[in-house]
Order: C-alpha cells, then sequence, then structure tokens
C-alpha cells in the first residue's frame, strides 16, 4: 500500500469533487465507485458517505447505488452450458450483465437533466427488478458499490464510466468473518455449513475481486 493512494477523508473528497463540478458544469453528475471484497462493508459505508453530504443541505443531492441489480436472472442462468455450476457460483463476475450496467452508468452521467431508472436485486424471489430505483436530476453525486467495478475480464470494462473508483481495504479475514455471520443468520446455517458456502464461492470471489484493488483510484481503509 503507497501511503499517496490513502484517502483520510472520503466525505472531503465527496464534497470537493461536487463543489468543482458546480463551478465547472453544474450540469454534470459525479459518479463515484466503491469496491471491496464480499463482507467488507461497501454498502454500509456508501450510505454512509451519502447521508454526510445530504445531511448539511436536507436535499438528495447524493444516492447510492447497488451493482446487485445487474445479477442475471435464474432464468438467464438456466441457458448455461451447466445451470446448476453457474447457480452455485451466483455472485461470480460472469454471473452479471456488465454490458447492462454499462449502459446504465452512460445514462447517468450523459442524461443528468433526465431522470434515470436503476434496477433493483429483490432478495425475497432471488431476482433482479428493472427499473425499480428512479434517479432524479437534482442527484448530482452517485456512489455505486460492488465488487467487480475494478474487474476487466468476463465482459467487465467500465473504464472511462466512473469519475473514481475507491478500494474499501477490508482485511480478508474479517470480511470472510462477517459473511460467515450473516449465513448463519439468514440462512440458518451452523458454521460448518457457512463455511463450506466460503470455500465453494464466497472465498473464490473474493480472490477475485482482490487482484483488482491495484486499480483502485483511492484506498479507503476499513
Amino acid at each position: 500500500m503507497t501511503n499517496q493512494l490513502i484517502l483520510n477523508d472520503p466525505v472531503g473528497r465527496l464534497l470537493q469533487l461536487l463543489n468543482r463540478m458546480k463551478q465547472t458544469d453544474a450540469s454534470k453528475r459525479i459518479v463515484i465507485g466503491v469496491v471491496g471484497l464480499p463482507g467488507s462493508g461497501k454498502s454500509t459505508l456508501a450510505a454512509k458517505f451519502v447521508d454526510a453530504v445530504n445531511q448539511p443541505t436536507g436535499s438528495p443531492t447524493a444516492v447510492a447505488l447497488s451493482m446487485d441489480g445487474f445479477h442475471l436472472s435464474k432464468a438467464a442462468l438456466a441457458q448455461f452450458a451447466d445451470p446448476a455450476a453457474a447457480l452455485a457460483r451466483r455472485g461470480s463476475p460472469w454471473t452479471f450483465d456488465p454490458a447492462g450496467l454499462a449502459i446504465k452508468l452512460q445514462q447517468l452521467q450523459n442524461n443528468s437533466a433526465e431522470s434515470t431508472t436503476w434496477p433493483d436485486f429483490q432478495h425475497g424471489v432471488g431476482d433482479p427488478v428493472a427499473d425499480a430505483i428512479c434517479i432524479n436530476p437534482e442527484v448530482k453525486l452517485i456512489i455505486v458499490e460492488g465488487l467487480y467495478l475494478l474487474h476487466r475480464e468476463h465482459g467487465w470494462n467500465l473504464n472511462g464510466l466512473l469519475d473514481e473508483c475507491w478500494y474499501l481495504d477490508t482485511p480478508m479475514n474479517v470480511a470472510m468473518e462477517r459473511l460467515v455471520k450473516r449465513h448463519m443468520a439468514s440462512w440458518g446455517f451452523s458454521r460448518e455449513q457457512a463455511l463450506d458456502r466460503l470455500a465453494m464461492n464466497d472465498r473464490l470471489n473474493a480472490d477475485i475481486v482482490l487482484q483488482s484493488r491495484a486499480r483502485a483510484d483511492k484506498l479507503v481503509q476499513a
């Protein structure tokens, strides 16, 4: 880790980017990516950033979005050569729609004067829901969190579509323990079952995410 990459004041950086945009082209939007391991705390961190930006004005200047809405549907996974394996590895980079994500990011940046929709992931049915979220023109800062925003294989390449992309530098052991506890709480798994789930999918995905860390513009320490 190099010192010049560490972002010590993420909220200050967001406000700086917003102020700079207002002075140069107030019609634009700023889109920041937040990447991290599964269980690193990306969603929680993105929500905190948004709250900190919105609180002074009391207006929805910033929103947090997830790339989870770009999961391939179960119907799409059923078309894979090995549907059972595709479903078992759901959450891996090849089980998402990176082209669809790229299109939406372009819309956010290029159509800032118009409302833009974004998909959500409905955990109750285990599938994405198109156009579930509406981003209004008054939103000028968007934080997109996800595993593979810095990935550059399996059809992923978001170069030029994010103003900056930050990596949440959570230690692997901390993130994996959080996932174990999450699986136990959400699915009623025993610890052994949760560890098996990690070994078969989550840890494999975490290793892929970790390989993209060097591409981040900034590191945010957990």
